[in-house]
């Protein structure tokens, strides 16, 4: 027979892995039943306990406005924006940190109202009853939790539990100073009366009942004092998201508490808007402050010279001028005015060309719009500066110094100064000329002046300064009116298309169902992974296709759990599986013998890889198995260091072989009879100091010969292969080999050393038998088919013992 181990591919075998390897997945379900619950029971935890977080947006639109009552030519020019990138700019206002400190202290967020919930203190602004109104310029406690007990709806009663011995911070918001407070009691408690003052060295405002209900009465809040940088940086995580080919922007928002939500969107965006109307009418704010001050010192200076003018009527007794003098001052005072324009003009040049070489921010510039100036250049290109600067402002708050476009806007300001300054000493030389010129035409007047009379030249001389300063006074009422009318008319270029507003807007965190799919697959994949893990690791013999994939040894047959009260399962329990899983192999083990010997005595060897796989059991039951077959069978035990076998049968081991192979009994001394029919025993004996020389001597050789003689069967019970050279030593006795492989017992590797012999010819007739083997396990069903009866499951009712306990019988057995 050719025993040689042939490797043959099959694709079936590959399905056939993949389906065993599902199976054993499969079969662990009840970690599944396990683990899937608990993730759905800790999302249910998790999704209760969370806080919950909601999500509220409005929308606003960005678009220059500019008043229709104002043309391009009208003197008072102003603009704030206008460029491509306004939607930029208004989205990166919108989350900077000087715009949101802003909103911060307008709407006094920095108040925390609070109130216990079930998992934690809870957001209820907006839905107390009350509100604190602090003190302004005062120093209040910070970071730490106030109690208000309200005993009816027109008392409170307020406490605060300070820690003995720590130092508290209070805070005075209207210059974000600090200073250190100790409490001299450790729990401090006052009643006070609704709208009371309350004055406490921690604590000075008042709690305003908003509305009177008796819902409240007996409830407890608490209210908590923050930095406004500490509650700032929350909300600078606004989005503002332009939607692209619009001038619209959407703003988002998220938080636990709606009612702050909406209150801040829509805050902010009034914020905004008012900064930004404010930057708009900048240029038209500075030309009235201007105008203003000029006004004053003209209204002044044409009350002194009107009071004069009276003054010396009266006293020289003269009231009109000749008509010689009176062609001279309507010739004189169309001169004089335009002396004064360009010398306004001039001086303006003068204190405009100072301000913007000793200033960097030009947001303030003196406003050229009161100044009658022929080039209208000079107006644009100061507007333009002043947009710049304001830009620029803006930007570096928002990015380091280093920024690219904060690099590109310098870039921008200094080549509009520089040509702003170009400009101006241009028109300032055509001004000069332009006043030279006018000065030669007065002086030939001068001559014309001289002849008429003293008093005469004198009234003259007091009216040509009291129209001069009237056609001033009247020219700053034009411009200052027109300021007024800028300032007044002008709308902002940001517009609330649709406002924040609670409609009963579910929450967005925690997301519920995601969770929940979440935990299911968690508690899927957590188990699988680590039966995965034990699969790999595991590197146990579990079935018969295991054994196939590492040993080129054929596998005789496969012997299920034993469940009789010892060894003697074929004997006590013949109907039973394990017992037909002996009569198989009995069946099967006929083919390994050649066939000039199947007709004379044989000779079979039991061993295993290390103790416990069950190869006494083995031996046990195919020596009874072949008794109770009608042969006549000896099974001898030759693990002469940890004899077994003689308990089963109630023998004693005193004789035994061991005896024999020391020449103190003769053969026949040493056989001992059972009660199975036709199955004799010779037992180990008693316990050598040299086991293995005893059984490599030559009257081992005259035992087995002895026995060959007179039975039909020798089965030899051997020291297990893998721990002693024992049992090598005896294979040259052996018809047929039985090599025990335990389920779940017997390590892959222990095979190495019989799959070497094997492979190398030095070991014939050998075959594998897997013992243990629980029939309906997470490794599949019916491995048994080919090897013996033990894999039919429920179609062997009937036909075999019940082998199953009850519960409680497994309970006492263990006992």
């Amino acid at each position: 027979m050719n025993n040689k181990f042939k490797f043959v591919e099959n694709q079936g075998d590959h399905i056939s892995d993949i389906k065993d390897y599902l199976f054993r997945i499969l079969s662990n379900w009840k970690w599944f039943l396990v683990t899937i619950p608990v993730a759905l029971a800790i999302a249910y935890y998790f999704n209760i306990s969370a806080e919950k977080i909601y999500g509220l947006t409005n929308t606003i639109e960005v678009k220059e406005k500019s008043n229709p009552l104002f043309s391009s030519g009208t003197n008072i020019a102003f603009n704030w924006g206008g460029v491509s990138d306004k939607v930029e700019s208004i989205r990166k206002a919108l989350t900077s940190r000087s715009h949101n400190e802003s909103v911060v202290e307008e709407l006094e967020f920095y108040i925390d109202y609070l109130k216990e919930g079930r998992f934690r203190q809870e957001d209820v602004y907006g839905m107390t009853p009350f509100k604190i109104i602090l003190q302004p310029n005062q120093f209040q406690l910070l970071n730490t939790p106030i109690k208000i007990d309200f005993i009816d709806e027109k008392t409170v009663n307020l406490s605060v539990v300070f820690e003995s011995g720590k130092t508290y911070k209070l805070i005075n918001y209207k210059d974000q100073s600090t200073k250190k407070f100790k409490s001299e009691t450790s729990n401090f408690s006052q009643t006070f009366s609704a709208d009371e003052y309350i004055n406490l060295p921690f604590l000075k405002g008042q709690i305003s009942i908003e509305s009177i209900t008796n819902d409240f009465k007996g409830k407890t809040y608490y209210i908590q004092l923050n930095t406004i940088n500490q509650v700032t940086g929350k909300y600078q995580n606004v989005r503002a998201k332009g939607l692209a080919g619009t001038s619209l922007i959407e703003l988002s928002l998220t938080g636990t508490n709606k009612n702050r939500l909406v209150d801040y969107l829509n805050k902010t965006v009034e914020v905004l808007a008012r900064v930004e109307l404010e930057q708009k009418t900048n240029y038209a704010r500075s030309t009235k402050e201007f105008i203003d001050a000029q006004f004053k010192n003209t209204s002044d200076s044409l009350k002194l010279i009107e009071t004069n003018i009276e003054e010396f009527k009266q006293k020289n007794s003269i009231y009109n001028l000749s008509a010689e003098g009176g062609e001279i001052f309507s010739q004189t005072t169309g001169l004089d005015k335009m002396q004064e324009r360009l010398s306004d003009r001039i001086v303006y040049f003068n204190n405009l060309e100072n301000y913007i070489k000793t200033h960097t921010n030009y947001s303030k510039i003196p406003a050229p719009a009161i100044i009658n100036i022929e080039d209208g250049s000079i107006s644009e290109m100061v507007g333009n500066l002043t947009d710049l600067s304001i830009k620029n402002e803006k930007l570096s708050k928002e990015v380091t110094a280093n920024h690219p476009s904060l690099i590109l806007a310098n870039q921008q300001i200094e080549t509009a100064r520089n040509v702003l300054l170009e400009n101006i000493s241009s028109l300032k030389d055509a001004t000069k000329i332009s006043l030279n010129n006018s000065l030669k035409r007065l002086n030939s007047y001068t001559y014309e002046l001289n002849k008429l009379p003293n008093k005469e030249q004198k009234l003259l001389n007091f009216q040509r300064k009291y129209s001069l300063t009237e056609s001033n006074f009247v020219f700053l009422m034009q411009k200052r009116y027109e300021a007024d009318i800028a300032i007044a008319a002008s709308v902002s270029d940001i517009t609330m298309l649709d406002s924040a507003k609670d409609t009963g807007q579910g929450f967005i965190l925690p997301r519920v169902s995601f969770n929940y799919m979440i935990a299911l697959l968690l508690g899927i994949i957590l188990p699988l992974f680590v039966i995965i893990a034990k699969e790999i690791l595991d590197s146990r013999i579990h079935t018969a296709e295991d054994i196939e994939r590492v040993s080129p040894i054929p596998i005789l047959g496969i012997v299920g759990k034993n469940t009789a009260k010892n060894n003697l399962a074929v004997f006590l329990k013949p109907k039973s599986t394990v017992a037909e899983s002996f009569r198989a192999l009995r069946s099967n083990i006929q083919f390994l013998f050649v066939r000039k010997s199947r007709d004379t005595s044989k000779t079979v060897i039991v061993t295993s890889s290390v103790s416990g796989e069950g190869k006494t059991f083995i031996s046990i039951n195919m020596a009874t198995v072949f008794a109770l077959g009608g042969k006549k069978t000896i099974l001898v035990g030759l693990d002469l260091r940890k004899p077994k076998i003689f308990g089963d049968f109630d023998l004693t081991n005193d004789k035994g072989v061991v005896n024999y192979l020391i020449e103190e009994e003769n053969i026949e001394g040493i056989i001992q009879r059972t009660t199975i029919p036709n199955l004799d025993v010779i037992t180990s004996g008693p316990i050598p100091p040299n086991p293995s020389e005893l059984l490599i001597s030559s009257a081992t050789e005259e035992l087995i010969s002895y026995l060959k003689e007179h039975y039909d069967y020798i089965i030899l019970d051997t020291p297990p292969i893998g721990l002693v050279s024992d049992a090598i030593e005896l294979l040259k006795y052996a018809d047929s080999t039985i090599y025990v492989v335990r389920q779940g017992y017997s390590q892959k590797g222990m095979l190495r050393m019989i799959n070497e012999k094997y492979k190398k010819e030095e070991i014939s007739n050998i075959s594998i038998v897997l013992n243990d083997f629980k029939i309906k396990t997470k490794y599949g069903y019916g491995y048994g088919y080919g090897y013996g009866y033990g894999g039919y499951g429920n179609y062997s009712n009937g036909y075999h013992e019940n082998d199953k306990n009850s519960f409680f019988s497994k309970i006492f057995k263990k006992k």
